[in-house]
């Protein structure tokens, strides 16, 4: 690919009917920002994929020709989708011959965001019901938009506020970045949610909890959110920011706040509250059961 680093969106294609929800997604998205769209789809041969079939050249050769067309179609329709979205934007279909994680986490090295159905078929199947979101959340070198909506198979709303996670640590400022950065473009309203107690707390304190400060330990941790985010509010003067503390596990608090939102963004890797946001229960709970999109923001140095 030629395209300036950073300067492009990749969608993940694979036919479904989540596939061609993120494309119209990501198709916006690309319209609005002026850049490039990257159709991706990546697949990896059915012989490959089963070694103990065994073929012959023409069954070999079949079956090749059987996921190019495949292939062909889903590119053809996603190019489709995102033209009657964007029908000035820069769109490349792309195909990559390997395992669909790999192919786009390197596709992630170029990318100013990857973007993905909530479920799939063909070379993303499966992609968010293992492992394998997380590791691209973990191991990407761009953001990462999950596409969903309301109903599972509903596209994603077009109105709401947009929610960020804030949780004090220098790794949420790529997140507390992108939110601003879409909330102004999107002239939508954007929820600061921070959460001051989670299972592990509650856990340690179990014997002083009731002689803890309650009070004062929500008016510091209300100073942690304003401090975070007064810089973000300069350079954003036009952003219109709600601050929402919460005594509550990060999962919760962030869920009850995402029904009527239009995204939800949290950073890669956290403290406090959003500790083990990307390696436990918290992401996959975000990334099952969100009512919108769900991004993952990762800090520009992480590998």
């Amino acid at each position: 690919m030629t395209t300036t680093v950073g300067h492009h969106i990749v969608v993940g294609v694979d036919g479904s009917d989540a596939a061609l929800n993120a494309t119209r997604w990501a198709a916006e998205e690309a319209r609005e920002r002026r850049v490039p769209l990257v159709l991706a789809h990546a697949y990896l041969p059915l012989f490959v994929t089963y070694p103990g079939v065994v073929t012959t050249p023409e069954s070999v050769d079949a079956i090749i020709q059987s996921q190019r067309d495949d292939v062909a179609q889903y590119l053809n329709r996603a190019t489709e989708v995102a033209t009657e979205v964007a029908p000035n934007v820069d769109i490349r279909p792309e195909t990559r011959m390997e395992g669909p994680v790999p192919a786009l986490i390197e596709l992630s090295r170029q990318a100013r965001l990857i973007v993905l159905g909530s479920r799939g078929r063909g070379g993303f199947s499966s992609l968010l019901v293992g492992s394998a979101a997380t590791g691209l959340a973990a191991h990407g070198h761009s953001p990462v938009a999950v596409i969903r909506g309301r109903t599972p198979t509903g596209p994603p709303p077009e109105t709401g506020p947009i929610v960020v996670g804030v949780d004090g640590s220098p790794t949420s400022e790529r997140a507390i970045a992108f939110a601003f950065d879409e909330a102004a473009f999107r002239d939508a309203d954007l929820l600061a949610v921070h959460t001051w107690v989670d299972a592990a707390f509650e856990s340690d304190f179990e014997l002083t909890r009731n002689m803890v400060d309650w009070q004062a330990v929500e008016a510091t941790e209300e100073r942690v959110l304003a401090e975070r985010l007064a810089g973000w509010q300069e350079r954003y003067p036009d952003v219109r920011v709600r601050r929402i503390v919460v005594r509550d596990r990060p999962a919760p608090g962030l869920l009850s706040q995402a029904e009527r939102a239009r995204m939800i963004i949290v950073g890669s890797r956290g403290r406090g509250g959003f500790t083990g946001m990307l390696l436990g229960s918290t992401s996959r709970t975000l990334l099952h059961h969100a009512s919108c999109p769900v991004i993952i923001a990762r800090p520009e140095d992480q590998s």
